[in-house]
Order: C-alpha cells, then sequence, then structure tokens
C-alpha cells in the first residue's frame, strides 16, 4: 500500500475500534442504565438505520461535486458529537437525537472512504485494499467490543459513559489522520474528456440518479448486493439469534462463542482466501459464496432438529457463522472493488453511496422479516426462506458474469496480460486510465 492508503486504512481501523466500543450496548444502555425501557432502546436502533437511508441518497452527489475528504470531517464531526450526546443523554428525546446523528455519521462515512481507497488503489491493487479495510474493520470492532465488555458495569453509568468519550476520540482520531492524507486529483470531463459517454449526461439535478439506473450492471449488482445482506448481515442479530437460542436452544454464552468463531475466521482466512480468489472470476467467486451460504443455513436447520445430542447442535450452529465468516472474507475483495470498477470516474461516490444504501436497506429489512417470523415460531419457512435468497445469490452473480467485461470481472489477470504496472495505472479514479473507460463503457448497456 502506498503512504495515503495506509493512512486511509489506520484511521478507519481505529473508527471501527471505537464503534466496536459501544455498538454492542447500546440497547442495553437506553433499556436498562437510563431506564428508558425496551421500547425506547429499539427506537435507538431504528433511528440509527432511518437516519442512514435520509443521508445516503445525497451523500453520493456531495461526493462527487466536492470530493471524499470534506463528507468525511463531516462524518467524523456527526459521529463525535453523537457520541458524546450518548454520554450525556438522560431522556428519550436525546438517546434518540445522539442516535440519528451517529446514524447519519457513520452512514457518511462508508462511501467517503470507500471512494478514498478506490482513489489510492488501481485495477490490480483494489481487491487487496478492500480486503484490508474489512479485514481491519472487523478486527477492530472485536477488539473494543472485547475491551468495551471489560470495562462496562451496567450498575455503573459511568463506565457507559466513558466508552462513548473514546468512541468520539476516535472519531476525532480519524479525521485528523484524514487530514494528512494527499487525495490525486479526479479527471473531470472539462480535462481530456477521458470518461466515456456511457458515463452519463451532463451534471444536472437527479442526473446522476438517472445515469445510474440506466447502468444495468449497476442495477443487477445493488440488486444481488440486497440480497446477500439480507441473507446473512441482516440475520445475525435478529432472525437467526433467535433460532439458535429458541430452536437449537444454545445458551447466549455459546451464542457469543458462535459470534467470536464468525470473527475468528474471518481476521484468520481474510488473507489466505484473497490469494485464492484475487486472480479469479469475482462473478463465479460471489456465486460460490451464494453455494457456501445455503449449506450455512442447512446447517442452522439441521442444528434444529438433532434431539438429545446438544452437542452436535451446538456446533452445527457455530459451524453455521464460521460458514459466514468464510463467505464474508470472499465477499471483501470481490463487491466492493467491483461497484468501483462499474463506476464511471465522475459519478464514484454516487455509486458508492448507492451500494451502501441499498446495504443499509437490507440492514433494516432483515431484522424486521427476520424477527417477524421468529415472532411469529415460522422457523422453518424462515429456514426454507433463506437457503433460497442464498441460491439466488449464486444465480444473480453467474447472471451479472454474463454482463461483465474481462476488466471487470477478472482485474487482475487483465492487468497483468496488459502488461500494465500498479504505478501506471494507479488510480483510475484520479487519472481517468484505459481500464476505467472499460469499465464505464459495458457498465449499462
Amino acid at each position: 500500500m502506498n503512504a495515503a492508503l495506509r493512512r486511509i486504512q489506520c484511521g478507519n481501523a481505529l473508527a471501527a475500534f471505537g464503534n466496536g466500543f459501544t455498538a454492542p450496548f447500546l440497547f442495553v444502555y437506553a433499556s436498562r442504565v437510563r431506564s428508558l425501557g425496551e421500547g425506547t432502546a429499539g427506537a435507538v436502533m431504528a433511528v440509527f438505520a432511518v437516519a442512514a437511508l435520509a443521508v445516503l441518497p445525497f451523500t453520493g452527489r456531495v461526493i462527487d461535486r466536492r470530493g471524499p475528504m470534506p463528507v468525511a470531517y463531516l462524518g467524523s464531526l456527526l459521529g463525535v458529537v453523537g457520541a458524546l450526546g450518548f454520554a450525556v443523554s438522560e431522556s428519550a428525546s436525546a438517546v434518540l437525537a445522539s442516535s440519528a446523528l451517529m446514524g447519519a455519521g457513520v452512514a457518511v462515512l462508508q462511501p467517503a472512504l470507500a471512494t478514498m481507497i478506490v482513489a489510492c488503489s488501481g485495477a490490480a491493487t483494489r481487491s487487496r485494499a478492500f480486503a484490508t479495510q474489512f479485514f481491519l474493520n472487523n478486527l477492530g470492532l472485536g477488539v473494543g467490543g472485547l475491551f468495551g465488555g471489560l470495562m462496562v458495569d451496567e450498575h455503573r453509568p459511568a463506565t457507559f459513559t466513558l466508552l462513548f468519550v473514546i468512541e468520539a476520540a476516535m472519531f476525532v482520531v480519524l479525521a485528523v489522520v484524514l487530514a494528512t492524507v494527499r487525495l490525486p486529483l479526479p479527471r473531470t470531463a472539462h480535462g481530456s474528456r477521458a470518461v466515456p459517454q456511457e458515463a452519463g449526461p451532463a451534471p444536472k439535478a437527479g442526473g446522476d440518479w438517472h445515469a445510474l439506473m440506466h447502468d444495468r450492471s449497476m442495477v443487477l449488482l445493488c440488486v444481488l448486493g440486497f440480497v446477500l445482506f439480507f441473507a446473512c448481515y441482516g440475520q445475525f442479530e435478529s432472525g437467526l439469534s433467535a433460532y439458535a437460542v429458541e430452536v437449537t436452544r444454545i445458551s447466549p454464552a455459546t451464542l457469543g462463542m458462535a459470534l467470536a468463531a464468525n470473527t475468528a475466521v474471518i481476521v484468520l482466512a481474510q488473507y489466505v482466501v484473497l490469494r485464492m480468489v484475487e486472480r479469479r472470476r469475482r462473478s463465479r467467486v460471489v456465486a460460490l459464496v451464494g453455494v457456501i451460504w445455503a449449506v450455512a443455513w442447512v446447517a442452522a436447520g439441521a442444528s434444529g432438529l438433532v434431539h438429545g445430542t446438544q452437542a452436535v447442535a451446538t456446533a452445527l450452529i457455530i459451524g453455521t457463522y464460521a460458514l459466514f465468516g468464510l463467505g464474508e472474507t470472499m465477499l471483501s475483495p470481490t463487491v466492493a472493488p467491483l461497484v468501483a470498477d462499474l463506476a464511471p470516474a465522475r459519478l464514484m461516490g454516487q455509486y458508492n453511496s448507492a451500494f451502501a444504501l441499498v446495504k443499509q436497506l437490507a440492514l433494516a429489512v432483515g431484522p424486521a422479516v427476520g424477527g417477524l417470523l421468529a415472532a411469529s415460531g415460522a422457523y422453518g419457512v424462515y429456514i426454507v426462506l433463506l437457503v433460497g435468497c442464498s441460491l439466488g445469490v449464486s444465480l444473480l452473480a453467474l447472471w451479472l458474469g454474463r454482463r461483465l467485461t474481462a476488466v471487470q470481472d477478472r482485474p487482475y489477470r487483465s492487468v497483468v496480460v496488459a502488461g500494465r504496472s500498479d504505478s501506471a495505472e494507479a488510480s483510475g479514479y484520479g487519472r481517468g486510465e484505459p481500464v476505467k473507460e472499460h469499465a464505464g463503457a459495458a457498465s449499462g448497456h
């Protein structure tokens, strides 16, 4: 990694570390520590998601007009204010306001950081850059959650205040680190006009979304992304955990072990998996993820059918979370870089924000559907639904693969065959090199 990318990754990891301090304890903090009740605690989580959905449709346009750095500063500022707001909030309205600020801040940081990573990487290095980001995110969240759990005490509100202060400090550190980064300037249409005509019409109100919606490959990728996030991430804290406790009948402590297994697989296997998948077709890698997750959901279903052998049932649930982690390590160097390679240079922020919006929608719909089926006891329907969604991921990925160019589906091999070096083609965002032209030209037609 070059110096700018190392700093971006460092700041991202520190922000994840701060978020790990508080994210697992928001519900307990609102419902018990501040004695606001479970209804208010649930509303805190909902407001967090709604705030993210509210700001993401506008984030991409600002990134493309002003650059990702001002947006990242704004996200950091909102994160600081939200975290400190949580630290001093004692009423429902104050907690909800803090949740909205935090949700908005975290939401706008995602596409801003993604755009920075694209700007500092090339086609041959982008998969590794996003895999590193995913690895550091999970490591930061895991370590932060571990230390937060050791420090927190439900009967001492001051311990929660300390956690939120630490999170606010990490947002400040993120902003300071990003202030030392110098990004390459994006190539604009009034330069050499490297952006192909298919990239979309001249900038105007609503024009960016119009161009994106007419990019059929990107629309298909967004559909695929929604199903991916719905079938995995959207179930961790709702349907799957309810199934594990209510049907498989494991203890909450064992459920924590399963979550730890998920994180351990990601941290330990990320770079091993990366070496295996980065030179292969992205569409086939994602299709394989769908198969792996279908097996994971079958294992989860089987854990509820094993009677009298609790050890086997427990092993099946832990294996389910581990298989999800394996799939996640395969997605991190695949999907986000594909968004970047589909995007015209002048709409990089818009494409990253649109995909972040799709992810947020799935994370909102997933727990709602999973919780509803769990509440009604329809666990058989639940497992069948998620197995079907996983297999749907495979079919959608193969369909998408038929629309991608060789550069988009297998960029590492394409760059090597063309004899390009990293220094010659890093970064498409900043220089509008031929790789970006190929990506834009085939993305929607």
